[in-house]
């Protein structure tokens, strides 16, 4: 068995109903270093994260800069990767199935694709057309990578439980091993989803989530962040820089002192 397939499996089994794996969301190779060395077991890349480093905005990274990105963090670490590839950057199912055929070339464990077109949420119909291609191309040749299909309808602002869980059950159908909807925030509604379906259902931390505590009560199997820790970091920027702008004072050194050496230990290891 390759080392990509033992990490596709590994990253499979973290996935535990009401033993939820927390999976942050690393941005580029220093990040990923440190959040390895906290202990995580599993990481995650975050479009919007990754399109900061680049001076961009969410949406506005190509497939090939994704794709590259994507096959420099999982090469730059032992924990299981899988990247977040948007819409698989097409609208077509044909389209969608290159892109992730591609994805498995990066080294990958596994991959997510979304429902959103960055304009609209596709007809249901389409959405699972595109699900199944992704399955195919995911869990075909050497490398069964792990597919991650995303239901966008709670941070497009459609906020409809109902069709919520009937894509994701129209996915799970289509072959998705873990289902998404990310920005659900009632325990109810997360209850509900997880019930309504056979697969891992992932749940995005955003203000007003339950705890990972509670959510292991639910049954979530997975909890990321997207990109909150890398936007986190850049508002530490923010505030440290303008401080010395307008203060002319020091007191971020403090502030990143235990952070700067934790970061430190990490690159040493």
């Amino acid at each position: 068995m390759s080392p990509q397939q033992e990490k596709a499996e590994q990253f499979l089994r973290l996935h535990r109903k009401g033993d939820p794996l927390l999976m942050p969301n690393a941005w580029d190779v220093g990040s990923a270093a440190v959040l390895a060395s906290l202990g995580f077991k599993a990481l995650a890349t975050t479009s919007s994260g990754h399109a900061a480093t680049l001076g961009r905005l969410d949406g506005a990274v190509t497939r090939d800069e994704a794709i590259a990105h994507a096959a420099t963090l999982s090469g730059s670490t032992e924990l299981p990767v899988s990247a977040d590839l948007e819409n698989g950057f097409a609208d077509d199912p044909d389209g969608v199935l290159d892109t992730i055929a591609r994805a498995r070339g990066a080294g990958l464990a596994g991959c997510s694709v979304e429902d959103y077109s960055g304009s609209h949420l596709y007809e249901l119909g389409l959405a699972r057309e595109r699900v199944e291609a992704a399955a195919e191309a995911a869990h075909s040749g050497p490398v069964r990578l792990v597919l991650t299909a995303r239901a966008e309808n709670h941070i497009r602002g459609r906020d409809d439980l109902a069709d919520t869980i009937a894509r994701l059950q129209a996915y799970q159908e289509a072959g998705a091993d873990v289902l998404f909807a990310p920005g659900i925030r009632r325990a109810e509604e997360i209850r509900q989803v997880v019930e309504s379906v056979d697969r891992p259902v992932s749940v995005l931390a955003v203000p007003g989530v339950p705890s990972t505590a509670e959510l292991a009560g639910l049954g979530v199997a997975r909890v990321s962040v997207g990109g909150a820790f890398a936007f986190a970091a850049l508002g530490a920027l923010v505030e440290a820089a303008t401080e010395l702008r307008d203060s002319g004072t020091y007191a971020y050194l403090e502030r990143s002192a235990t952070g700067g050496r934790a970061a430190r230990k990490a690159f040493s290891e």
